[in-house]
């Protein structure tokens, strides 16, 4: 029996018989690829063999730092604190007598001087009474020394001459009450100082010594700068006020501001139990009245002085887990050496232990340093600040 196989190519579509040729195809870019890709791999393999393969590991460079000297100085130490600048004096100025307000002389700000007329009460009532004093006053006094002239010639009791001479007393009295009312219609400036603003105008009634001033006068010339340091300082404080006085450097910043010295002439009797400190006042004589009452300002107290110790910058310094360290090149290589802090002023710090003049301590990049290694010195940035020297 003859079975006839149906030729096939008939039914299979043009795209699937052109598979073979095309996986042919296919295969043979992709042997190529990958073929380049073996040689590069070769190549690159050869390259870091020759590089690396018969040199060992990688060196790593010394890390960079920035160094400055250790000196030798005298310094001083200073406590740094805040003080508040206070009016040397406060007048509350009140009316003596009571009156009506007839005039205020002066400019509300206006600085004035001991003695200076500031406001007027009617006077009239006073001199009224005044004059009427005066006049009892020398009847008084005539009746009294006629008195006195008849006790003399025994024409009249001892008692009517003590009488009259207690009269011409009392009368006399009268007439210096009267006449001290009178005097204080006038109201003048006890001090020299800086008015402030009226508060009671010209036309209203005043009460004598009643409890809403006139006017408030405050006196800055001189001032006061009060502050306090801790109560540690104290025996520092008495040492050097007995043997060279105490001097505040006051620096009031702002384009007034500036360093000032202010003599300290007083010292707190009392440790302030809520701060642990103790208060000293300072006064500056404020002739261009630079500081104003209620002002902060900065205060430094020089309480003692260290001689010839090293001082490097504060950056050279690290705090470590026992001591504080700085890192010192010698020979290239960083040496860590303890030292202890006798004074730290933010800007230098005087120390002790194996640092000598003249050392270079690194004041930058020391997170990158390892002890006993390599460091590459390099210089400050341009721009940034320099080193402390």
């Amino acid at each position: 029996m003859n079975i006839r196989i149906p030729d096939t190519t008939s039914i299979i579509p043009p795209s699937v018989q052109a598979w073979p040729e095309r996986i042919r195809r296919s295969s043979s870019r992709t042997r190529a690829i990958l073929g380049i890709a073996g040689v590069l791999a070769v190549a690159l393999a050869f390259v870091a063999w020759r590089i690396f393969g018969g040199a060992g590991a990688p060196v790593r460079p010394p890390p960079p730092v920035q160094v400055s000297r250790a000196v030798r100085k005298d310094v001083s130490i200073v406590e740094h604190t805040i003080g508040t600048v206070l009016a040397n004096a406060t007048v509350q100025l009140t009316a003596r007598v009571q009156g009506q307000l007839i005039s205020a002389n002066f400019v509300e700000g206006q600085l004035v001087h001991k003695g200076d007329l500031l406001f007027q009460i009617d006077p009239r009532p006073y001199r009224a009474t005044y004059d009427s004093a005066m006049a009892s006053l020398v009847s008084a006094k005539a009746k009294a020394a006629r008195y006195a002239r008849l006790l003399e010639q025994k024409a009249i009791a001892p008692q009517d001459a003590d009488d009259a001479k207690a009269a011409y007393l009392e009368a006399r009295a009268n007439a210096e009450m009267a006449r001290l009312n009178l005097e204080y219609t006038t109201i003048r400036s006890p001090i020299d100082g800086k008015t402030g603003p009226v508060l009671i105008q010209p036309g209203n009634l005043v009460t004598a010594n009643a409890t809403s001033p006139l006017v408030v006068i405050t006196q800055f010339q001189p001032v006061k700068v009060s502050f306090a340091l801790p109560q540690a300082d104290l025996p520092r404080i008495q040492d050097r006020q007995r043997s060279n006085g105490l001097t505040a450097a006051i620096d009031a910043h702002g384009p007034n501001g500036g360093h000032l010295d202010a003599t300290i002439d007083f010292i707190g009797n009392a440790i302030d139990n809520a701060t642990g400190t103790i208060e000293l006042r300072a006064t500056y004589a404020n002739a261009d009245s630079r500081l104003v009452p209620g002002q902060l300002v900065d205060v430094g107290v020089t309480l003692n002085a260290l001689k010839g110790v090293t001082v490097v910058p504060h950056d050279a310094v690290n705090l470590g887990p026992n001591s504080h360290y700085v890192y010192v090149v010698k020979d290239g290589n960083a040496k860590m050496q303890d030292v202890n802090v006798l004074y730290d002023d933010g800007a230098g710090v005087a120390i002790e232990g194996n640092v000598r003049p003249g050392d270079s301590v690194i004041t930058d990049g020391q997170l990158r340093v390892l002890p006993n290694k390599p460091v590459a010195i390099i210089k400050p940035r341009t721009g940034s600040k320099p080193a402390t020297q």
